[in-house]
C-alpha cells in the first residue's frame, strides 16, 4: 500500500491534468489503494486541500521560486503545490515532514536535478512564508477575483467574505435518511454503536451530518445499501416540492438522481415520478440508485427540457426545475468549481430560464413547481424567477430562499416554489 501523500500526488496529477472531478477521484482512489483510517482521511484532505488552495499556493511559490512557474514541468509545480499546502495549511503536519516527503516524491517519480529544485523552494517558503501577505482577497481564499467581484456586487463586502469563510475546508458528508426502511433515529442510534460521529441536520428533518472520515462504503457497511442518500441541499428542494403519495412528479434535469430519490421516498413510493435527463448515458445512475433504495414509481427519460413534451402538458402535479448551473455554492465539495471560466457562467442564465419555461407547462392548475440550483449568483436565482414572473401571471411565487455557507451550514443553495394559479386560487388572491 502507498502513502497518503503519494496517494495525493498521484490523484492531484490526475485532477490537475486531466480535469478529474475530485470527489471521484478520490473515492476511486481510496478503493484502488485501500487507504483507511488516518490514511485515508490525510489522504483526502491533501487532494481537496490542495485543489482549493492553488491560487495563495502559486502565489507563495512564485514568491520562492526562480523560474516562473507556468515554465515548471506539470510534475513539479503538482509536487511543489502538494508540499506547500501541507506547510502553510496544516498545523498537524511538520515542515520538515512535508519537504522530505516532497524530495522523496521528486526522486521518485522525476528526473534526478528535480530533487534538490524542489528541496530549495520548500525550504525558502519555510523561511519566509510568514513575512509574505496575500495582497488580495482572490490570493487568500484562492477564489478567482471575477467571482469576488460578482459576490461584492450582489451581496455586498460583508456577505461576500462570510461566503468565502465558508467554502475552504473538507466538507460534511450529509446523508438523507431513507425513510422507506428506516429512521433518522434509527439511523443515528447505529451510527453510534459503530462510534461514527453523527449528528442531525439543521435545515432538514431527514438529514445527518457525518462529523469524522469515513467513507460512503463505510457508512454502507453499518447502515445498509439503501438506507440514505447523499446531500443536504437536495432534502430541501424536497421539502419544498411537497410531494404526496399518489401524485405524478416531473424532475425536469434528474441526474445523478438524488432529488429524484428524495421526492419518491417523500411519495412513500406511491404515485408516479418522471426522472429526465438530456444525457441518456446518465441516467442509469438513477435507474440504479432507485433499485438500490427500493424505489419502483420511477421511470427514466432522455429529453432536452428546454422544451416540454407534448404528452405531458398540465399533467403533472408536481414539477423540480434543477437546472444546470455554475455550482458556485458547493466549491468547499466540488474546489475545481472556482475556477470555471467567467464567460461560460454567464452563459447559464439564457439556458436556465428555457428550462423554466419549458417545465411550467407540464403543470395542472394549483400545481407546485420549484426551480432550484447549486449556486450563489443572483443572475441564476432571483433575476431567472423575478423574469418567469413578469411574463407568467398564472403563477404566483410562494417562497424563495438563498442558503449561505456559514449562515446555514450548508453549502450555498437557492430554490422558489411557484404554484400555477386555479379559478379557486385566483378567487382567494382578489
Amino acid at each position: 500500500m502507498i502513502s497518503a501523500r503519494e496517494a495525493a500526488y498521484i490523484s492531484l496529477s490526475r485532477c490537475l491534468k486531466d480535469n478529474k472531478f475530485a470527489n471521484l477521484e478520490i473515492d476511486a482512489a481510496i478503493k484502488k489503494h485501500g487507504l483507511f483510517g488516518a490514511e485515508r482521511s490525510l489522504f483526502t484532505v491533501l487532494v481537496y486541500g490542495t485543489i482549493e488552495r492553488l491560487l495563495t499556493l502559486d502565489f507563495y511559490l512564485s514568491k520562492c521560486s526562480d523560474k516562473p512557474l507556468d515554465k515548471l514541468d506539470p510534475q513539479i509545480l503538482c509536487i511543489l503545490r502538494l508540499s506547500a499546502y501541507q506547510i502553510l495549511f496544516l498545523d498537524r503536519v511538520p515542515d520538515h515532514a512535508a519537504v522530505n516527503e516532497g524530495v522523496e516524491l521528486a526522486k521518485k517519480y522525476l528526473h534526478k536535478g528535480a530533487k534538490g529544485f524542489v528541496n530549495a523552494v520548500l525550504r525558502r517558503l519555510i523561511l519566509t512564508h510568514s513575512d509574505i501577505i496575500p495582497p488580495t482577497l482572490s490570493v487568500k481564499y484562492s477564489i478567482p477575483e471575477w467571482i469576488i467581484e460578482l459576490w461584492t456586487e450582489q451581496y455586498g463586502q460583508d456577505k461576500t467574505i462570510e461566503i468565502l469563510e465558508g467554502m475552504n475546508g473538507v466538507p460534511y458528508m450529509t446523508l438523507r435518511v431513507n425513510t422507506l426502511v428506516t429512521t433518522r433515529k434509527a439511523a443515528l442510534e447505529k451510527l453510534a454503536e459503530y462510534n461514527i460521529e453523527a449528528q442531525p441536520c439543521e435545515q432538514s428533518e431527514c438529514g445527518i451530518n457525518i462529523l469524522c472520515g469515513v467513507s460512503f462504503a463505510e457508512i454502507e457497511d453499518v447502515l445498509g445499501k439503501g438506507a440514505f442518500v447523499q446531500d443536504e441541499a437536495s432534502q430541501l428542494t424536497v421539502e419544498a416540492i411537497g410531494a404526496l403519495p399518489g401524485d405524478f412528479v416531473i424532475d425536469t434535469c434528474s441526474c445523478p438522481g438524488g432529488k429524484s430519490f428524495g421526492i419518491a421516498i417523500a411519495m412513500n413510493n406511491k404515485g408516479k415520478l418522471l426522472s429526465l435527463d438530456l444525457h441518456e448515458s446518465k441516467l442509469g445512475l438513477v435507474e440504479k440508485g432507485a433499485e438500490r433504495l427500493g424505489i419502483s414509481i420511477i421511470s427514466t427519460r432522455a429529453h432536452d427540457s428546454k422544451e416540454p413534451l407534448s404528452e405531458y402538458i398540465g399533467k403533472a402535479d408536481k414539477v423540480l426545475c434543477d437546472v444546470p448551473c455554475s455550482g458556485l455554492g458547493v466549491m468547499a465539495k466540488k474546489p475545481e468549481t472556482r475556477y470555471k471560466e467567467k464567460a461560460s457562467v454567464l452563459k447559464l442564465p439564457e439556458i436556465q430560464y428555457a428550462i423554466l419555461n419549458s417545465s411550467a407547462e407540464y403543470l395542472k392548475p394549483g400545481g407546485t413547481l420549484v426551480y432550484s440550483t447549486c449556486t450563489l449568483n443572483k443572475l441564476e436565482n432571483d433575476n431567472i424567477i423575478e423574469k418567469f414572473l413578469s411574463t407568467h401571471s398564472d403563477f404566483v411565487l410562494e417562497k424563495m430562499a438563498t442558503l449561505f455557507p456559514v449562515k446555514h451550514k450548508s453549502d450555498g443553495f437557492f430554490h422558489a416554489k411557484l404554484i400555477k394559479i386555479n379559478d379557486q386560487l385566483s378567487l382567494k388572491i382578489e
